[in-house]
């Protein structure tokens, strides 16, 4: 496609788009099991106002836009208490948890090399980690030493330690894991790491947001948080249980003294001082202000309701996949995350039906899996989604050899 010499008068053009979204999953459907976090009509058109406010701002500089300085420090300061940090707590907003998580690694390296003077760091992940761990060891010039998984597929702690080096500058663990919804054995990895001074950052970028309000709700949640010695970082993204638009996230900091580590400063070019907190220099606004409306809008309450909602839902999809007979979830998932497989028929056979009538579940191997992150939005489809489930591992056929695919 080429600029096109004349513009698009904007009635033909929104009628494209339209007709180009009708190819795009059913989120408000309820039929979307990842990358959509719907919270309600409400919270839209407060995400819709915040969004619209903010649409032209750039949070690169915060002297010409206090308001948005204001509102980052807000949504920071909430959710650092959220993870129980204290006074020395801090931390910064990014674009998501991708961009969270290279910042994580970059404040384990950059440490490591200040007080330990570490030029060729490694880094140690559970196999079921993030792949933003991965990128942010091939972007950083980090060695990604991968740690195998118990039978529980939480890490293994014995085979961590196995793995740490002289070079060893951040151990990871995730509250809970994307693939299986388990939460990595937090406490003894953390641990591991503060006794030989190395970094350890617990990525809940899926956990942050609803762990706290589970726990409060009598829901047995491991410890995760800063509550844990040696618990260095933490990324949580607001734009997943927070229920912000995309993409907001937070990097907190146990202690603001790493939040140096972070941050980038130069001055050798004719523009004067130029401070970056993370990676992006321009910043869109809109994200920190519908973070900041969204997390003010429905407070703790509004957290709560939404917790028990997605708790009576998973509780409610545990039950009916465990009622059918040839299929059983992978592990004991710790909150809102479910894998499904079976030994007895082809999973991605099912996946396939599924697909034909109009489920979009994730696809993973090593154990071959159906995936689903459920969200408020699921609670009404339960009835159906189990009805078609049975339907399809009752006559699966032969899997059409679907790859398994992340979102």
């Amino acid at each position: 496609m080429k600029l096109p010499k004349k513009g698009i008068p904007s009635d033909d053009l929104f009628a494209r788009m339209n007709e180009m979204k009708t190819q795009d999953a059913d989120w408000r459907g309820g039929r979307t099991w990842s990358l959509i976090y719907p919270a309600g009509e409400d919270v839209d058109e407060v995400l819709r106002r915040a969004n619209e406010l903010y649409v032209y701002e750039n949070a690169l500089n915060p002297f010409r836009f206090p308001s948005l300085q204001h509102m980052e420090a807000d949504v920071v300061a909430m959710t650092v208490d959220m993870l129980h940090g204290d006074d020395r707590s801090s931390g910064t907003m990014t674009s998501g948890g991708t961009e969270s998580i290279l910042m994580g690694v970059k404040t384990a390296r950059d440490r490591a090399l200040v007080e330990r003077g570490i030029t060729d760091p490694q880094m140690i992940a559970p196999i079921s980690a993030h792949p933003a761990f991965a990128k942010a060891a091939k972007y950083l010039g980090l060695e990604l030493r991968q740690a195998p998984l118990r039978e529980d597929l939480r890490v293994d702690v014995d085979a961590v330690e196995k793995l740490i080096t002289a070079n060893t500058v951040l151990i990871v663990g995730s509250a809970p894991n994307y693939p299986h919804g388990v939460i990595d054995p937090i406490e003894q990895l953390a641990g591991l790491a503060a006794s030989r001074e190395i970094s350890f950052h617990t990525d809940a970028c899926v956990g942050g947001f609803i762990l706290p309000f589970l726990e409060r709700l009598g829901h047995p949640v491991p410890p995760f948080d800063f509550r844990v010695p040696g618990v260095t970082t933490i990324s949580a993204d607001v734009h997943k249980y927070g229920y912000c638009t995309k993409g907001a996230s937070v990097i907190a900091h146990r202690d603001k003294a790493t939040l140096d580590h972070q941050i980038f400063l130069y001055d050798q070019w004719p523009g004067g001082l130029y401070g970056s907190p993370a990676l992006a220099g321009a910043r869109p606004a809109a994200p920190i202000a519908a973070a900041w409306a969204v997390m003010n809008y429905l407070g703790e309450d509004g957290y709560m309701r939404l917790a028990k909602v997605i708790l009576d839902t998973v509780t409610a999809l545990r039950r009916g996949i465990d009622a059918i007979e040839q299929l059983h979830i992978w592990g004991e998932p710790d909150a809102t995350l479910l894998a499904f497989g079976s030994e007895e028929i082809d999973i991605a056979a099912v996946g396939d039906i599924m697909d034909d009538r109009g489920w979009h579940l994730d696809r993973q191997e090593n154990p071959g899996a159906l995936h689903m992150m459920v969200t408020p939005n699921h609670a009404k489809i339960v009835e159906l989604f189990l009805t078609d489930l049975r339907e399809a591992a009752a006559n699966p056929g032969k899997s059409r050899g679907k790859q398994a695919r992340y979102s």
